[in-house]
């Protein structure tokens, strides 16, 4: 088989495979077995449906690896004319190691392992959730952002938790005995949870101490946390610019390109009638008579 007509074999498995891939109803058939495998999980944390139809749950579970097999097999074959399109899109990455690890001898001997795997099938929901894919793509983009928080607050509460021992540790030991409580108490205490009972026990101490709690209240509740909420606002925007145009409804591409269409038979439709127009207000050219064709000469018969 020559290179050429290989190539031709690709692409048009490529171009079949990917009709069946973009259909709709491929994406609902997928979720449908996605939603599936999720309620078999459910179904089999009760043990004594498990004791009673464990081959036929077991029988399913083949079904839904066969059937996700079949389907990355599919996402495959529509990049047949261009494999390496295929890994750099993260999904196809992440559905390909999900079913390539279940076939795996560890995994398959591995209940828990198993499971795991079977859990990040469920994972895969978000593929066809744009809103979903939309929060998971903002959460990775948020993440040197949430780094650098955790590192201002793990900072903030050192120093809190410090002067909280320095201060407190004789007269509440229980909640400022040691560094680690300290600190416990403080993490808790950023969601304002039990902050009414801490001020008064402070308070019972010093009047002072309410300088402590305010500030950090104002610091740890209020500025932090809204400065989190930013980073993550920030990371939303970007995900969904980022999603926006490579997620843009084949059908409305298609209808640009209709109409684009359109608009340039109209301009070459108004081009032949302005040509058409202009050659009919030419005057019709008139032959004078010594351009006219001249009588063919008699021919006088014999007799």
């Amino acid at each position: 088989m020559s290179e050429r007509t290989a190539a031709q074999l690709r692409h048009a498995l490529a171009d079949r495979s990917r009709r069946i891939t973009d259909s709709a109803a491929f994406t609902a058939a997928v979720f449908c077995l996605i939603g599936g495998n999720a309620a078999l999980l459910g179904i089999e944390t009760y043990a004594g449906i498990v004791d009673e139809w464990h081959s036929t749950l077991h029988a399913a579970e083949l079904v839904f690896l066969a059937a996700f097999t079949a389907e990355i097999l599919l996402r495959a074959a529509a990049h047949a004319d261009r494999p390496k399109d295929f890994f750099r899109d993260p999904w196809n990455v992440f559905d390909l190691l999900v079913v390539t690890v279940a076939f795996l001898p560890f995994a398959r001997e591995n209940a828990t392992v198993l499971r795991l795997l079977r859990l990040a099938r469920v994972a895969r929901a978000a593929r066809f959730l744009p809103q979903l894919r939309i929060v998971i793509v903002a959460v990775g983009k948020s993440l040197p952002g949430t780094l650098s928080f955790l590192l201002v607050g793990a900072l903030l509460l050192y120093v809190y938790a410090m002067v909280g021992w320095v201060f407190f540790a004789d007269d509440d030991p229980e909640h400022y005995g040691s560094l680690g409580r300290a600190v416990l108490t403080l993490f808790l205490l950023i969601t304002l949870d039990g902050l009414g009972d801490a001020v008064r026990a402070g308070l019972e101490i010093s009047r002072w101490t309410i300088l402590y709690f305010a500030s950090y209240v104002l610091l740890g509740s209020f500025v932090l946390v809204n400065l989190l909420i930013g980073v993550v606002i920030n990371s939303l925007e970007e995900a969904r610019e980022l999603e926006a145009p490579t997620h843009q409804p084949q059908e409305l591409s298609a209808t640009a390109d209709a109409r684009r269409l359109h608009e340039r038979i109209a301009t070459a439709r108004q081009a032949l009638d302005a040509l058409e127009a202009e050659l009919a207000a030419l005057p019709t050219p008139r032959l004078r008579e010594d351009q006219a064709p001249a009588a063919p000469p008699h021919r006088l018969d014999a007799h």
